[in-house]
């Protein structure tokens, strides 16, 4: 995808909703309901773990269960925004699509209205069609995949359901915190990072709160995110990475309350250094300490109000590539890029259609005077930085949402020489 038509496509968007900018009034915190919901999503069975190319086996169990959490919203007006995380790598499109049209048919709830967002966790299950070339899998791995997405898609539908059932009146508050342990995996070296005294590279280091109190003043949700990969761990065991540890700390500060993390614009930050459960607690315990601190002080209230829009971008591609540039490829790579190759070549040999652009998912929130903007993909941070230059720093930027299908790079990144594949 070309970075300066996306940009040109993301801005001609926010033009057309110049309302969403107008700051609300601050307001008695009333008129608001929420309900929240939650299901464990951790696989019952060993299946194929999606993140790494280089796992070459089944998971074999677990550190800390996965989940899907909701919390809903109802503004004054009776308007609801349904807000999901999950603790998945990513989700596609025709997935992503299915659930948020069950949603649609069983609760009246539109595309605007509904955020699925991924954490992006390295240490949970492959979903159906969902970058099966990376992976070694038989058609009993398949099965077990697309058994497992199906029970998926139920057990989402079922939670926004009682969510909705349990709707009660809340207040609402947002604020930005801040957390460092995020560094530029494109700009420093991981293997010296231990002998370095300063790092390279651009970052957004904001942690975004918003917190649901109940009529008792009790945290009935808190809700927040980061820009990081969750990749300190690579184990052949189902976790969160340090994104679960930070639900768990939270979860366990504040019981009773449901905590959800959503993946900021983190497409080229790591968690460094990485690779063990100590060090995947640690970063989890920092964020929630981070989230912990926004939390302890004063917090903006958030009118009872809530402006929701969504769009889909045609977003032309790249041209695809020719049968020959496909032999090539085949014959001089291996592994995933291997695959991928032998895959399209079969779609080119078997006349089938390529496809020339995608429809990529923008959606602008405001709950409240609170903007949130969702980007699908796995966006870098540069999109965070410049929207923020725009619009103000006090806006939550997340990637990973509706539609995970690549990354999606800037210029910068192309100027020094493209992204991984």
């Amino acid at each position: 995808m070309k970075p300066a038509l996306f940009l040109f496509g993301l801005l001609s968007f926010f033009a057309l909703v110049p309302a969403f900018w107008v700051l609300g009034q601050n307001a008695p915190v009333k008129g608001w309901k929420a309900g929240v919901g939650r299901v464990v999503i951790t696989p019952e069975q060993g299946m194929w773990m999606a993140g790494y190319a280089g796992r070459t086996k089944p998971a074999e169990g677990k550190l800390h269960e996965l989940w899907a959490k909701t919390t809903v919203l109802e503004d004054e007006n009776g308007q609801r925004a349904a807000l999901l995380s999950f603790d998945l790598s990513g989700m596609p499109k025709s997935m992503s699509d299915r659930i948020r049209q069950r949603l649609h048919e069983k609760y009246a709830l539109s595309k605007s209205q509904i955020l699925l967002n991924f954490s992006h966790t390295h240490s949970g299950p492959v979903l159906r069609d969902y970058l099966y070339h990376i992976y070694k899998l038989d058609d009993a791995e398949i099965k077990k995949i697309e058994a497992y997405s199906d029970r998926l898609e139920d057990q989402v539908v079922a939670m926004v359901g009682k969510a909705i059932h349990d709707l009660e009146p809340v207040s609402l508050y947002a604020e930005n915190g801040v957390s460092r342990l995020q560094v530029n995996r494109r700009n420093n070296v991981e293997a010296t990072l231990h002998l370095a005294t300063s790092l390279n590279g651009p970052n957004d280091y904001a942690v975004p709160v918003i917190k649901a109190v109940d009529a008792e003043g009790q945290p009935k949700a808190i809700l927040f995110g980061y820009a990081c990969h969750p990749t300190v761990l690579g184990e052949y065991l189902w976790s969160g990475d340090y994104v679960g540890f930070a639900q768990i700390a939270l979860e366990k500060a504040f019981p009773g309350t449901t905590a959800m993390f959503f993946q900021g614009a983190g497409g080229d930050q790591n968690p460094l250094p990485r690779r063990s459960v100590a060090l995947a607690e640690q970063y989890g315990n920092e964020l929630a300490a981070a989230v912990e601190r926004v939390l302890a002080e004063e917090m903006r209230p958030l009118s009872p109000q809530l402006s929701l829009s969504y769009t889909e971008v045609d977003l032309p591609l790249n041209d695809a590539p020719s049968k020959e540039a496909l032999e090539k490829m085949i014959k001089e790579t291996s592994g995933h890029f291997q695959s991928w190759a032998k895959m399209y070549y079969d779609k080119v040999s078997k006349g089938e259609q390529i496809r020339q652009h995608y429809p990529y998912p923008l959606q602008v929130w405001k709950i409240g005077d609170q903007t949130l903007i969702n980007l699908g993909g796995e966006v870098v941070v540069d999109y965070a930085i410049k929207l923020k230059n725009l619009y103000g720093n006090n806006i939550f930027v997340f990637g990973y949402s509706n539609d995970v299908m690549a990354y999606i790079h800037s210029t910068r990144i192309l100027r020094e020489g493209g992204y991984e594949w």
